[in-house]
């Protein structure tokens, strides 16, 4: 758990880096393995996901406790999920990167949309995801999967720390997706991350120009020589950024 609140300031600015480049900032700091393995935009959206993970854990099911009928309780975990995930965050399961069953369907993640969710990530699969990719808001998964979630997995607790595609997930880290896939920012380090990765991406953009002008890599990428300090700095004073 955290007591750490998103901003706005630094939701704004995750909206416009790539993971690359917050893979890039965390990989300085030492974390080597935040990126959600095996998922992938259902329905790129041209928009960054981001906000705090709110979690959902799965387990393998057991026949005797997983009938069609568990649906009917009130207080089933995945139904529970759904109504309690907070606005502005994302819904993230641990499916046990199995696909074969679906974690969620288009009625709960259309609910979490309506709720103003900023997002959903499973690293299973969806059922109706044609449904899911004309919604708005960013969903993540490994991919389509028919069969309801009770053939496999039973939801069991909710915002407990999870693994997502081989990455650990304490509730209240940000996620960031884009489309790539999806990094999982620690929460005491969303802040400076954000800061760091927005002077990244304009030094890249900066790079690309000069690379499709025909300039070398080499000296350039990174920034090594006098010369490529001294263009970046005029670009930023004629770019303002």
């Amino acid at each position: 758990m955290t007591d750490y609140i998103l901003s706005a300031e630094t939701r704004a600015k995750l909206m416009k880096v790539s993971t690359a480049s917050v893979a890039t900032a965390l990989y300085k700091r030492g974390l080597r393995n935040q990126f959600v393995q095996n998922v992938q935009p259902v329905g790129w959206k041209g928009a960054n996901m981001v906000g705090q993970a709110f979690t959902l854990r799965y387990i393998p099911a057991r026949e005797d406790r997983n009938p069609i009928t568990v649906f009917r309780n009130a207080d089933h975990p995945q139904r529970v999920a759904v109504e309690t995930c907070p606005a502005g965050h994302v819904l993230v399961m641990d499916s046990r990167k199995d696909a074969r069953a679906a974690s969620a369907g288009s009625i709960l993640v259309t609910r979490l949309a309506v709720r103003g969710c900023a997002g959903v990530v499973s690293d299973g699969g969806f059922r109706d995801a044609e449904g899911i990719g004309k919604l708005e808001m960013p969903a993540y998964c490994q991919r389509p999967s028919a069969p309801t979630n009770l053939t496999l997995h039973e939801a069991l607790d909710i915002n407990v720390p999870i693994s997502c595609g081989d990455v650990a997930v304490f509730p209240g880290d940000v996620m960031l997706g884009d489309a790539d896939g999806v990094m999982v920012i620690p929460a005491h380090l969303a802040d400076e991350i954000a800061e760091e990765c927005t002077g990244m991406e304009s030094f890249e953009d900066f790079v690309l120009e000069q690379v499709l002008d025909g300039a070398a890599v080499i000296g350039l990428y990174p920034p090594t020589t006098d010369k490529a300090q001294s263009d970046y700095a005029e670009w930023r004073k004629k770019t303002g950024r």
